[in-house]
């Protein structure tokens, strides 16, 4: 079986490997340098990577004798593999958390229902799949690469017009060992400090609810943990104000411990807690912050 990887990193390349010879779409002579010897075929669009219908028309050019087409599971990648599928009249497997072929199918497995089942599908070839990440682990073996040059002639009805550099702050929160995230149960904006510091002492990083990213605005969007936001899988995860909203926990559930604090025990968000405490977040936190700066200085 013959995977295409658009978009290719070390884990789709190796995702690729796994089902057989592997090909890979990229944008630059910089990338085509940087997948040589990981991919048997290395194809080079000079299209902008940032305009889908231009990666989906370059990507449609290179797929032809490709069984599998791999992704990133980005929005950007995502909306790549929309229009793919639709160009190859392919299926799009999307967020999938292993990948295999048997016998002329590719058997996958993904999240469904919010994260609260994983589905066994299967489907022929050719199909595309968007990679969950962090589930393929390991070195793609080395290869002989060649290099081909695509020319894509189709004109986008969209264009970028303008670049502007969104707020960022230091946070990884996919290589987070330990989160503590933030949701409403927190007043002001100020308040959040409390988190930071907890996470300082902890040596994690601190994550929020869709609400405090993408309604007040409180903190950028690289902190936001849920369905449309970051999916984790750290060693602890402590909510703190979180109710618990089904596309909140479709983000958490790969975590080893998942903590809460709430003063509502009726909170969902305990449900799906190892340990909980009902209780108000400005009387626990800062006893939290005490003590264990003081075990920290002991």
């Amino acid at each position: 079986m013959k995977a295409l990887v658009v978009f290719p990193n070390k884990e789709l390349l190796y995702a690729a490997s796994t089902l057989g010879e592997v090909g890979a779409l990229v944008f630059s002579d910089a990338e085509a340098a940087a997948v040589s010897g990981k991919a048997s075929k290395v194809y080079v669009a000079a299209v902008d990577p940032r305009v889908p219908e231009l990666v989906a028309e370059a990507a449609a050019k290179a797929a032809g004798g490709y069984d599998v087409v791999l992704l990133p599971s980005t929005k950007n990648a995502k909306t790549v593999g929309g229009l793919l599928a639709q160009r190859l009249g392919a299926e799009f497997l999307t967020d999938v958390l292993s990948l295999k072929a048997e016998g002329g199918v590719v058997k996958a497995e993904r999240y469904v229902f919010g994260n609260k089942a994983v589905a066994a599908v299967e489907s022929p070839t050719p199909v595309v799949v968007s990679i969950a990440p962090g589930r393929f682990q390991g070195e793609p073996p080395a290869v002989q690469s060649s290099v081909e040059k695509i020319q894509v002639d189709a004109a986008p009805k969209t264009r970028v017009v303008a670049v502007e550099e969104k707020a960022k702050g230091a946070v990884r929160l996919e290589e987070a060992e330990i989160i503590v995230s933030v949701g409403r149960g927190f007043k002001k904006k100020e308040d959040i400090q409390m988190a930071f510091e907890l996470a300082k002492i902890l040596g994690g990083q601190v994550g929020c609810s869709r609400p405090i990213a993408a309604d007040l605005k409180w903190l950028p969007e690289e902190h936001w943990v849920g369905l449309s936001g970051k999916k984790v899988k750290p060693k602890l995860y402590l909510a703190i104000g979180i109710s618990g909203q089904p596309q909140h926990i479709a983000g958490i559930l790969d975590s080893r411990i998942i903590a809460a604090i709430n003063s509502d025990p009726a909170a969902p968000i305990f449900q799906y807690a190892d340990y909980g405490v009902v209780e108000d977040l400005y009387k626990i936190v800062p006893i939290l912050i005490n003590k264990l700066s003081k075990l920290k200085s002991a």
